[in-house]
C-alpha cells in the first residue's frame, strides 16, 4: 500500500469513527459535497492540499503526518507510536489559593505520555496547544488538590467558553477557578469548589484573560 492509499484509508477511518460523513467533512473544507468521497474512493485529487490537511488534522485531533504531512520531530509534543508526549511545566503553577507566579518563557522540564486516541476523545486541539502544569493551593478542593498535575487545552478559551474549570491569567499570576455562564446575561461567575474560600463573583468575559480549559487531573493518593 503506497502513502496516498494509506492517507485515504486513515481519513476514511477517522470519518467512520465519528459523527461526520463525507459531505460534512467536504463542507468543513469549503469544498463541494463530493470532494472527500472522490478523494477517498477514487484518489482524486492524488493528495490533500496543505491547508485542507491542516484543517482536517485539527478537526480530528491527529497529527498532520497521518494525513500525508511531514513527520513530526522527536521531543516534547512528539508522537511515539500510540502515545503523545505533552510538555509538563513543573515550575509553573495555577493557583488554587494565594497566588502562583508565572515565569515568562518557561521551558518544559519533562513530559507526560498519554494515549493519543484517549487525548483525541477529550480534545480535537493540535498537540502543541496542550500542556500540563501543577495546581498550587487548596481553594479547588475536593476537585483539585495542591500539587495535582492538570492537563490544559489552550485552544479552549473565550471563543468556546462554557461551564467548566479554567486556568486564567491575573497580572503576573495564574489562577484556576470554576466558570459558570449566566443564563440571563453575558456575564460569567468565577467560584472556588472549596466553600472556605470566597467566590470572585460575576465578571464580564472580556475582562478575563483565559489561558485554557482543564480537561484532566492526575491525583496523587494521600
Amino acid at each position: 500500500m503506497n502513502e496516498s492509499e494509506e492517507v485515504r484509508r486513515r481519513l476514511d477511518q477517522l470519518i467512520r469513527n465519528g459523527p461526520d460523513d463525507y459531505a460534512s467533512v467536504s463542507r468543513l473544507l469549503g469544498r463541494n459535497a463530493a470532494y472527500i468521497q472522490q478523494f477517498i474512493k477514487r484518489g482524486v485529487p492524488r493528495k490533500l492540499d496543505g491547508d485542507d490537511r491542516r484543517t482536517l488534522a485539527r478537526h480530528f485531533g491527529v497529527d498532520e503526518s497521518e494525513l500525508g504531512g511531514p513527520k513530526p520531530e522527536r521531543g516534547l509534543g512528539a508522537r511515539l507510536g500510540d502515545f503523545l508526549l505533552v510538555p509538563y511545566y513543573q515550575a509553573i503553577g495555577a493557583s488554587a489559593g494565594a497566588g502562583a507566579a508565572l515565569a515568562e518563557r518557561e521551558e518544559a522540564e519533562s513530559a507526560l505520555a498519554f494515549r493519543r486516541d484517549w487525548i483525541a476523545s477529550l480534545s480535537a486541539s493540535p498537540p502543541d496547544l496542550l500542556s500540563v502544569i501543577k495546581v498550587q493551593g487548596d481553594s479547588m478542593l475536593p476537585t483539585l488538590g495542591d500539587g495535582d498535575p492538570i492537563l490544559v487545552d489552550r485552544s479552549d478559551t473565550a471563543e468556546r467558553l462554557r461551564d467548566g474549570i479554567y486556568v486564567m491569567r491575573s497580572e503576573d499570576t495564574l489562577i484556576v477557578k470554576r466558570v459558570t455562564r449566566s443564563p440571563t446575561s453575558r456575564h460569567i461567575r468565577l467560584t472556588s469548589d472549596n466553600p472556605v474560600y470566597p467566590d470572585i463573583g460575576d465578571c464580564d468575559p472580556a475582562d478575563i484573560d483565559l489561558v485554557g480549559r482543564v480537561i484532566w487531573v492526575g491525583r496523587q493518593l494521600r
